[in-house]
C-alpha cells in the first residue's frame, strides 16, 4: 500500500477516531484510564480467587476464568490503539493483524461462552441448592472451562482464515481503532468474502442459542426468587442478576449491530462507537458487577489487605530487632 505522501506501508492504515493530534491525546488518554482501571480490577479478582481458601467454589473458580478473558480481551486492541494515538503511527503489520483478528474474536466467544456458564452456574445454585454439589462437582467445572477455552480456539481459527482469505483489491485503510472484521472485508472487490459471512452466520446462531441459555436461567431464576419471602433476599438477588442481563445484552447487541449492520464506503460514528461498547465496557464493569460488589469478595480483599499489612508490619519489627 502507498500512501499519498509515498511512504509505502506493509500492512493496513488504522484511521482511528481522529486525525488531529489533541484528539488522539485525549483518546489515548481515556483509553489509558478504562484499561488500568479493568486491568487492575480483573487482576485482583485473579490474585484473591487463586489465594483466598474460602473462595475455591465452582462460582469463584468461574469469576476467575471471566477475568482472566476480560484481561486478555482489552489488552488485544486498546494497547495498540493507544500506542498508535501516542506516537502519531497509524501503521499495523500484516501480521499484527492477523494475530488482532484472531485473539479477538477468540476471547469474544469464550467470553460469551464462559457467561453462559456462569449463568448455569446461578440457576443451579438457586434452583437445585441441595444437588448443586453433585452437578456442579471440580470435574465438570474444569471441562466446561476447557470448552470454553477450545470452542474460543476454534472460532478464533474459523474468523481468521476466512478473513485472511479475503483477496485485498482496495487501498488497505481501515476506518476503526484496531483490524476489525467488518472493516476488514470493506476491502474486497469480489465475492470471496462469502466465506466471512458463512462464518458469523454460524457464530451468530451459536451466539443466539448462548443468550436463549442465558435468559432460560434467568427466568427460572427470577421466578424462583419471587417465592423467597424475604424481600431482602429477593432484592439481593435481583440488584446481582440485572446488572449481569444488562452487560450480556450490550455485549451481544452490539457485536450483532457491529458485524451485520450493512456496510458503508463511508466510515460512521457508529461504526467506532459500537466497538467501544463491546470491547471496554464488558470488561470494566464486569468485575464491579460480578465480584467486587460480592460479600464475600469484599471480606475476601479485607483478608488479603489485612494479611498484607501484617507481614509488612511483621518484616518492619523484625528489621528494628536485628
Amino acid at each position: 500500500m502507498v500512501l499519498t505522501n509515498g511512504t509505502r506501508v506493509s500492512g493496513f492504515l488504522l484511521m482511528g477516531f481522529s486525525e488531529n493530534p489533541h484528539l488522539q491525546l485525549l483518546q489515548a488518554f481515556l483509553f489509558l484510564v478504562m484499561y488500568l482501571l479493568a486491568l487492575t480490577s480483573n487482576f485482583i479478582i485473579i490474585t484473591i480467587t487463586t489465594l483466598d481458601e474460602q473462595l475455591q467454589s465452582p462460582m469463584y473458580y468461574f469469576l476467575k476464568q471471566l477475568s482472566l478473558l476480560d484481561a486478555s480481551f482489552i489488552s488485544v486492541t486498546i494497547p495498540q490503539s493507544i500506542d498508535n494515538s501516542l506516537t502519531g503511527n497509524s501503521c499495523i503489520s500484516y501480521a499484527q493483524c492477523v494475530f488482532q483478528v484472531f485473539f479477538f474474536t477468540s476471547l469474544a466467544w469464550a467470553e460469551l461462552a464462559i457467561l453462559t456458564v456462569m449463568s448455569y452456574d446461578r440457576y443451579v445454585a438457586i434452583c437445585f441448592p441441595l444437588h448443586y454439589e453433585l452437578i456442579m462437582d471440580p470435574r465438570k467445572c474444569r471441562s466446561a472451562v476447557t470448552a470454553v477455552w477450545v470452542s474460543g480456539g476454534i472460532s478464533g481459527i474459523m474468523y481468521t482464515a476466512a478473513t485472511f482469505s479475503i483477496t485485498f483489491c482496495r487501498a488497505k485503510v481501515l476506518h476503526q481503532f484496531f483490524c476489525d472484521v467488518p472493516q476488514i472485508m470493506k476491502l474486497s472487490c469480489s465475492n470471496d468474502y462469502l466465506a466471512v459471512v458463512g462464518v458469523d452466520s454460524f457464530m451468530a446462531v451459536a451466539a443466539l442459542a448462548c443468550f436463549i441459555s442465558i435468559a432460560f436461567s434467568y427466568i427460572h431464576i427470577f421466578s424462583t426468587v419471587l417465592r423467597i419471602p424475604s424481600a431482602e433476599g429477593r432484592s439481593k438477588v435481583f440488584s446481582t442478576c440485572l446488572p449481569h442481563l444488562f452487560v450480556v445484552s450490550i455485549f451481544l447487541s452490539t457485536g450483532f449491530c457491529a458485524y451485520f449492520k450493512p456496510t458503508s464506503d463511508s466510515p460512521t460514528v457508529l461504526d467506532l462507537v459500537l466497538p467501544v461498547c463491546y470491547i471496554i465496557i464488558p470488561p470494566t464493569l464486569n468485575p464491579v458487577i460480578y465480584s467486587l460488589r460480592n460479600e464475600a469478595m469484599q471480606g475476601a480483599l479485607r483478608r488479603f489487605l489485612l494479611a498484607g499489612r501484617f507481614t509488612e508490619k511483621k518484616g518492619f519489627m523484625l528489621c528494628r530487632y536485628l
